[in-house]
């Protein structure tokens, strides 16, 4: 069933020739009333002109009211002509909206190193039909993804619904994927950005696949007003699971991927302290390749948990897999026959108790196959 956009929103996409498949590329995403936004982007140093303007345009403070994304190009290490390219393809954006350009984002994701074939964006831009559905978005946006994400909430008649890419070069370092929110609710600007940073922490900030952080990478919150006031409190609570959903559709996504990995942490000295050991974990290639050979081999998940740099005594560490008790400050009998058997589930959830405290955090991962090699072997040949 088609995923209705909240009031006020429209999006759209077309296939301008962009990727060599020949499948949709370039993406609009349009809010009819000025909207509040709050915005998280990749901290990688060699970070895409995008990256750059919208950092820009975040500090500016002002009101936003387009995103424009091209897929199949990342626009990155193109020197002065990708800062150029960037500044037309929101011009154009722009153009093609009746807006100031200052109002519209643009996002690329795809090779990186290649000139954007910025006529094939000039032209396809009037082709996009905007319609009140997602799903067009969606599927424009992605690259080596095999699956559309998308993920919807609603609060007091205000509606969330979020869309998001990710598959490979998915690790911790914000924002680790593209992944946009909608809302209807009016916010605050200044609350929207507070409650982002920590949304973004505990949700997009605690995927990983195979410890590589993208150029381009950010997720963007927008909020229009359209519906009106709700609970602050509750609407957070709906982003942030919202937020949560997606992420986890992009570590099962996750390029070669046969399981969904989450690792849940408890007992830590801090919040943060446990985020850390349960990305440690899911990060783990060798603990990845065990995950995917159904090998319930703990004593790669107590390593890993050992070079988090989260506080804690071996002697009070326990840790299950799929509800099974493997380990309590030493090794546990366990049917190793019936917990390999548990982990051909889709989903493997490894269970941590850490003994230093009140602490708790996950993290979303995924296997480590020979797909995954080929993916990423073949990606530009």
């Amino acid at each position: 069933m088609a995923v209705r956009l909240p009031r006020g929103f429209r999006a759209g996409a077309t296939r301008a020739g962009i990727k060599p498949s020949g499948k949709p590329d370039l993406a609009l995403l349009v809010s009819g009333l000025p909207a509040a936004w709050a915005y998280a982007a990749t901290r990688n140093r060699a970070a895409a002109p995008s990256i750059h303007r919208g950092r820009a345009l975040y500090a500016s403070g002002k009101p936003l009211r387009a995103v424009v994304v091209n897929a199949g190009n990342a626009n990155c290490a193109t020197g002065e002509r990708g800062f150029q390219d960037d500044r037309r393809m929101a011009e154009a954006a722009a153009l093609r909206l009746g807006l100031p350009p200052e109002a519209v984002l643009t996002a690329s994701t795809g090779v990186i190193g290649v000139p954007l074939p910025l006529e094939k964006v000039e032209l396809g831009l009037p082709q996009i039909a905007l319609t009140p559905f997602a799903e067009a978005f969606a599927e424009a946006i992605l690259t080596t993804d095999t699956a559309v994400k998308v993920a919807e909430a609603e609060v007091a008649g205000a509606r969330i619904v979020g869309v998001a890419k990710g598959s490979g070069m998915i690790h911790p370092n914000m924002a680790t994927l593209l992944a946009f929110l909608v809302t209807d609710a009016k916010v605050p600007q200044e609350a929207l950005r507070e409650a982002w940073r920590g949304i973004v922490d505990r949700t997009f900030n605690q995927v990983t696949v195979d410890g590589d952080t993208s150029t381009n990478d950010l997720a963007l919150l927008l909020a229009n007003g359209a519906y009106g006031e709700v609970p602050l409190p509750a609407l957070l609570a709906a982003v942030e699971a919202v937020a949560r959903e997606l992420a986890r559709k992009v570590a099962r996504d996750g390029e070669g991927a046969t399981k969904l990995m989450t690792v849940r942490v408890v007992g830590a000295a801090t919040e943060e302290e446990a985020r850390r050991a349960a990305r440690a974990v899911a990060q783990s290639p060798l603990w990845k390749s065990a995950l995917y050979g159904n090998d319930p081999n703990w004593g790669r998940i107590l390593a890993a948990l050992g070079n988090s740099g989260a506080r804690f005594d071996p002697l009070r560490v326990r840790i299950a897999l799929q509800g099974i008790p493997l380990y309590q400050g030493g090794a546990l009998p366990f049917d190793r026959e019936g917990a390999s058997q548990a982990m051909r589930a889709e989903e493997v959830e490894v269970f941590v108790d850490l003994g230093e405290g009140e602490g708790e955090g996950e993290a979303f991962g995924c296997d480590l196959t020979e797909g995954y090699v080929r993916i990423n072997a073949l990606y530009t040949t």
